[in-house]
C-alpha cells in the first residue's frame, strides 16, 4: 500500500523537492511580481473605462453647451450663415470640439486619437468605451451641420501606459534585487552547508582530523560546530577500538605462541616417543625399516604424519621464520612452500629488503596478510600464476597479492581466515581491499608505519 502511495504522488511536489535552494527563493518572487503585474492589469481593465468616463465628462458636457449657445446665436441672427461660418472658422481643427458641416464624412471616436507609440494589446486591455457625442446645429428648423465632441485620448492612454511602465520596471528592478540578494543570502549557506556535507563524508570514510569551518548563519555554525563535536568523539572511539583490536590481536598472538610451546614442549616428545617404541617392537633381528604391512610400520607412518601435522598447526599457530629469519626471508620461505605444494603454479615476487626493521606487532600483520593470501590461492584459486608484492612506500607498507584463477564469488562472506585478516589490519588502522581488475583476484593491503619505525 505504502509503495502503491509512493508512485501515486503528485508529479508538482516531485518536482519542487528536486528544486535547488535558490530557486525555490527565486520562484515565488519571480510569481509574485507576475502576480502583480496581472492584477495590475486586471485593475487597468476594471477601472479605465469609468475614468476615462470622468475625465471626458466635461468636455461632453462643453459640447453640448456649445450647440445650444450657437443655436441660440443662429435663432436671434439677422444673418445666421455668416454667424455660422465666422463660428466654424474659429474652431480650429484638430480639436476635441468641433463643427462639422452637413453631409461630410462624420469621424468616429474610435479613430487615430489615442494610437502615439502605445501597443495595440495594451489599449485593447484597457477597453477604452465611446466618448464621443454630436450635437446637431440648425438654421430656422435646416440641419445645416453638427457640433462633434472627438476627444483625444492619447495624452491619458500614454500615461497609463507610462505608469505600467513603471510599475513593470520597479517591479523588475525589485525582483532582480531580490533575486540577488537571494542569491548571495543562500550561496552564504550554502557554502557552509557543503562544508558540512563534505566534513560528513569525511568522518564516514574515517578522517576526523579535518575540522568544520565555522561560517554561516547562527544556525549553521552550531550544526558545524556539533558535527566538530561528533568527529572527535568518534576519533576518540576510533582510536580506543584500535587500540582494543590491537590488544586483543597481541593477546591472540600470545595465546598462539602459548599453546604453539605446549605443542611444541608436550606433543612433540610424545611423538618421539612413540617412534622410538614403534622402531624397538619391531624385529630386532631385521635391519632397516619394519616391513611395509606390518603392525610397527603402520605406527611409524601414522607417528610421522603425525609430526608433520604437528609442524604445520605450531607454524600456523607461531610461525618461528619472522622471530629469527626477519620478515624477508619468512615471506620466501611461504613461496616457496607454495611452489613446492604447487609446481604447477608460476609464483613472481618482489619483496623489500627494508623489511626487517618493522616492529613485531607490524610484522607479524605483514606476515599474516601474505600467509593468509597464498594459501587462499592455492585452496579456492585454481590459479597458474601468482604474483606477491610487499613494498615500503613512504609512510606505509604496501602489499598486494594477485592471481589469474577463477575470480571471486558472488556474494562472498568473510571466512576465519579473511576475517582474522581484517581484524589485524583494522588493527593497525590499515586498509585491506579484495577487487577483480584485468582478469585477475587482488588482494591489496596498505599498512601505516609506527612512527617509530624510520627506514
Amino acid at each position: 500500500m505504502k509503495e502503491k502511495n509512493h508512485r501515486s504522488e503528485p508529479d508538482v511536489p516531485r518536482l519542487w523537492n528536486r528544486l535547488s535552494l535558490r530557486a525555490r527563493l527565486l520562484l515565488p518572487m519571480a510569481a509574485m511580481v507576475i502576480g502583480g503585474l496581472l492584477l495590475g492589469g486586471l485593475a487597468l481593465q476594471t477601472f479605465s473605462p469609468e475614468q476615462f468616463e470622468n475625465e471626458n465628462a466635461q468636455g461632453a458636457r462643453s459640447a453640448e453647451l456649445v450647440a445650444d449657445a450657437l443655436n441660440a446665436a443662429l435663432a436671434a441672427a439677422d444673418n445666421p450663415q455668416q454667424t455660422l461660418d465666422a463660428f466654424a472658422g474659429a474652431l480650429r481643427m484638430p480639436a476635441a470640439i468641433a463643427f462639422v458641416p452637413s453631409g461630410s464624412e462624420r469621424q468616429r471616436v474610435a479613430s487615430d486619437t489615442y494610437r502615439g507609440g502605445v501597443p495595440a494589446w495594451f489599449t485593447a486591455l484597457l477597453q477604452i468605451p465611446e466618448l464621443g457625442s454630436t450635437h446637431p446645429v440648425e438654421i430656422r428648423t435646416a440641419h445645416v451641420g453638427d457640433i462633434v465632441f472627438r476627444p483625444d485620448l492619447s495624452a491619458e492612454v500614454l500615461e497609463k501606459w507610462v505608469g505600467f511602465l513603471v510599475i513593470a520596471a520597479s517591479s523588475a528592478a525589485l525582483m532582480l534585487l531580490a533575486g540577488l540578494s537571494a542569491y548571495f543570502t543562500t550561496g552564504t549557506a550554502l557554502c557552509p552547508l557543503a562544508q558540512l556535507g563534505a566534513g560528513l563524508t569525511r568522518m564516514r570514510n574515517g578522517v576526523y582530523d579535518i575540522a568544520i569551518p565555522l561560517a554561516g548563519p547562527p544556525e549553521i555554525r552550531k550544526s558545524c560546530a556539533e558535527a566538530n563535536e561528533l568527529a572527535a568523539t568518534l576519533k576518540r572511539l576510533s582510536r580506543d577500538n584500535r587500540d582494543l583490536l590491537r590488544k586483543l590481536v597481541a593477546v591472540q598472538d600470545d595465546e598462539r605462541r602459548e599453546l604453539a610451546r605446549e605443542l611444541h614442549d608436550e606433543i612433540g616428545p610424545l611423538l618421539f616417543a612413540i617412534r622410538a617404541n614403534a622402531t624397538a617392537l619391531s624385529d630386532p633381528d631385521a635391519e632397516g625399516p619394519p616391513d611395509p604391512g606390518s603392525p610397527a610400520h603402520g605406527i611409524l607412518s601414522a607417528t610421522e604424519a603425525l609430526q608433520q601435522a604437528n609442524r604445520r598447526v605450531l607454524e600456523g599457530l607461531s610461525p618461528v621464520y619472522v622471530a629469527e629469519l626477519g620478515l624477508t626471508a619468512s615471506v620466501q620461505a611461504v613461496l616457496r612452500n607454495a611452489q613446492s605444494q604447487a609446481p604447477g603454479l608460476g609464483v613472481t615476487s618482489r619483496i623489500d629488503p627494508r623489511l626487517n626493521v618493522l616492529d613485531g606487532l607490524l610484522s607479524q600483520t605483514t606476515y599474516r596478510v601474505i600467509q593468509e593470501g597464498v594459501t587462499n590461492v592455492l585452496r579456492h584459486a585454481q590459479a597458474t600464476t601468482m604474483g606477491v608484492m610487499v613494498t615500503v612506500n613512504g609512510g606505509q607498507i604496501e602489499i598486494e597479492i594477485s592471481d589469474d584463477g577463477i575470480g571471486l564469488r558472488q556474494n562472498l562472506t568473510f571466512g576465519r581466515g579473511l576475517t582474522g585478516m581484517h581484524e589485524r589490519v583494522r588493527a593497525l588502522d590499515g586498509e585491506l581491499h579484495l577487487l577483480r581488475e584485468q582478469g585477475r583476484t587482488i588482494v591489496r593491503c596498505r599498512l601505516p608505519l609506527d612512527h617509530a619505525v624510520v627506514l
